[in-house]
């Protein structure tokens, strides 16, 4: 507390002094004490130093924002026909009427109706006029893989025949599906345009879409009723589904019918000579169809368990065969012409269209550099540098296409 000193006697001050001691020491709160008198206020103290702080250590130079990526390679990069190997030594007669069946599909479009009128007044025998033809209308594109690449896998397919009867017996014990009353497809591209070549299967459990059955389920649960034919062979069976289509000679019958693709269970296409390597089964650079069977057929009690590693599950329809030197029809609706036909992705590759394929030879690695028609698609058939070779129908193409897995480069020729 602060001493408040006042104008009295200093007998008496001492006084109060030793009252105010006893008062202390005996605990007893002292007296009141007056008001303090007001105090002048104190000056305005100066602002403060501003103090930094410590350095917590060496102060870094900003890093270079980091570069963006460089953008993908376009897909297509036009040229010359000039950078087409071989396509003077092409004789285009033999691609000739494949081209014609393309414009059959394509002439409604407006980019094709020029060329595509054009090419029908061109003499079928004259391959000069032909090239000509081709040199007037269209620009060659090479494709590229979105990492640059301009080379990719060229895979071969062709049409088998199969032995088969319309009733179940005997050795005929494999059927093949008619599509299912309940397998529904559901097109999304009228609200999502990106999605035009999508399309969702599944089937209805209540009012709930759901994936339809895998090939497992329907080996376990088999399509009562849904039996197109019976054939003799389960593995020649799924190899069907593979090529998309082929031939079966009915025993009954002494008939030959085509079978043709019809749908699909929605499933991703599984290619099973892969599980086959990974399981170590087979070399990564021994898979053929031809070593697949032989697997199989060493390994019966696997059968099933390999073919079930694909989930995917075709059904076909059955078309007559007035011409068996007419091949079957490919996604584009017309018939595929041996040879000069190309499955592709039509996400990368307009379907119809013609390209030029620079691949090799299966058998003996002779050059393949000839036109072809993008005629089909494939669940296999993936990226814009990938091409599916039709062989045609017959023993050599069911042994050459089995056997395709050779690299190669694809040039898509557009309109100009």
């Amino acid at each position: 507390m602060q001493t408040i000193r006042r104008s009295v006697p200093r007998s008496v001050a001492s006084s109060w002094v030793l009252v105010a001691f006893l008062l202390t020491a005996c605990g007893t709160p002292p007296a009141p004490v007056p008001a303090p008198q007001p105090q002048p206020k104190p000056e305005p103290s100066k602002q403060p130093d501003i103090v930094m702080p410590a350095p917590v250590g060496p102060v870094a130079i900003p890093a270079e924002p980091p570069k963006p990526p460089p953008a993908p390679m376009p897909p297509m990069t036009p040229v010359s026909f000039e950078a087409l190997p071989g396509w003077q030594q092409d004789d285009l007669r033999q691609a000739w009427p494949a081209y014609l069946s393309s414009c059959r599909v394509l002439a409604k479009k407006p980019q094709w109706t020029a060329p595509c009128a054009a090419g029908a007044s061109v003499d079928v025998n004259d391959g000069a006029a032909m090239r000509r033809h081709f040199e007037t209308y269209f620009v060659p594109n090479q494709m590229r893989m979105p990492d640059g690449a301009d080379t990719g896998l060229i895979t071969g397919y062709y049409e088998p025949m199969l032995r088969g009867s319309r009733q179940r017996g005997g050795a005929f014990q494999t059927p093949l599906y008619r599509v299912p009353d309940d397998l529904i497809t559901v097109d999304l591209a009228s609200a999502y345009p990106s999605l035009k070549n999508m399309r969702l299967r599944g089937r209805l459990v209540g009012k709930t879409v759901v994936p339809y059955s895998t090939r497992a389920e329907i080996e376990r649960a088999p399509l009562r009723g849904k039996e197109l034919v019976w054939v003799d062979d389960p593995v020649e069976a799924f190899f069907l589904e593979v090529q998309g289509s082929g031939r079966v000679r009915l025993e009954d019958s002494g008939e030959t019918v085509r079978i043709a693709f019809a749908d699909q269970n929605g499933h991703p296409y599984k290619v099973i000579g892969r599980w086959l390597v990974e399981q170590g089964q087979l070399p990564a650079d021994g898979v053929s169809a031809q070593s697949i069977k032989a697997w199989i057929a060493a390994n019966p009690a696997r059968r099933q368990e390999l073919l079930n590693v694909n989930p995917s599950y075709i059904f076909f329809r059955e078309e007559r065969l007035p011409d068996p030197n007419v091949g079957p029809k490919g996604a584009l609706g017309v018939p595929l012409t041996p040879e000069r036909s190309v499955a592709v992705d039509p996400t990368q590759v307009p379907l119809g269209a013609p390209l030029f394929l620079s691949t090799t030879h299966p058998a003996d690695g002779a050059p393949i550099q000839r036109l072809m028609l993008a005629q089909d698609t494939g669940g296999a058939i993936r990226g814009a540098v990938r091409a599916d070779f039709f062989f045609g129908f017959g023993g050599n193409a069911a042994e050459y296409a089995g056997r395709m897995k050779q690299r190669g480069n694809v040039w898509v020729l557009l309109p100009k």
